[in-house]
């Protein structure tokens, strides 16, 4: 899913919450924040903080809580994670990552390196498709209109946040993007961790089928009919 950073977010965090958005789980959760649409003054310090946070996650058993980053499911899941790789060595630049790892205690699954890609044409299949796995796609735009668009710009839309400290840009993005779960300046991840029946959980697009949300507190109430009862005494 897509998240933007814009100019007007004077913090360091959104590094730490892109980063978390994406790995957690092998980037194998539909919400894995996989795309990030960022201003062009701030593009190159927050590929810095991102490639300094990804390299400092430990790979390995998930068992043992040291290990931030487990296996993803299957070698299917590798060669689409390595396929990907490919194309953005070729048609832009990796950042960091992008390795299959398999020596040592790591040759008993599927462990790969999560991984940061950029210098990509907006309309690259890899800003396109959903690849479930540890990688995230960055784009440099010129303004919040340029990522708006270009988030929008899929067949999916599911799940979306953005980091700004303007209230306007803000309120903007919220009446405007094309998603059916938002966050704006969550810390603990970009475009994921909703609350169980708390906040409603569904997609736009592709990513869903009737726009109804579930698991809020309204989701019985939409399998239910309406009746009026009206009593004279």
């Amino acid at each position: 899913m897509a998240s933007a950073v814009h100019r007007r977010d004077g913090r360091q965090e959104p590094g730490d919450r892109v980063t978390q958005g994406r790995p957690r789980g092998g980037g194998q959760k539909c919400s894995a924040n996989s795309r990030v649409y960022v201003e062009r003054p701030v593009h190159d310090e927050l590929i810095r903080l991102l490639v300094e946070k990804t390299e400092k996650i430990t790979i390995g058993d998930p068992i043992p809580r040291e290990n931030w980053l487990g296996p993803i499911i299957d070698q299917k899941a590798v060669d689409r994670h390595q396929k990907a790789v490919s194309e953005a060595r070729r048609d832009g630049v990796v950042y960091t990552g992008g390795e299959h790892l398999s020596d040592g205690a790591l040759s008993r699954g599927y462990y790969v390196e999560p991984t940061v890609v950029g210098g990509l044409d907006p309309s690259h299949r890899i800003f396109q498709d959903e690849l479930f796995a540890p990688f995230t796609a960055i784009q440099a735009v010129d303004s919040l209109d340029e990522a708006l668009k270009l988030a929008n710009g899929t067949i999916y839309g599911l799940t979306a946040g953005v980091y700004s400290e303007d209230p306007n840009e803000v309120e903007r993005f919220l009446d405007e993007i094309e998603a059916g779960v938002l966050y704006v300046n969550r810390r603990a991840g970009a475009t994921t961790g909703a609350w169980p029946g708390v906040q409603a959980f569904g997609g736009w697009k592709g990513s869903g089928s009737t726009g109804k949300a579930g698991l809020s507190m309204y989701y019985v109430a939409q399998f239910m009919r309406e009746q009026s009862h009206t009593v004279v005494d």
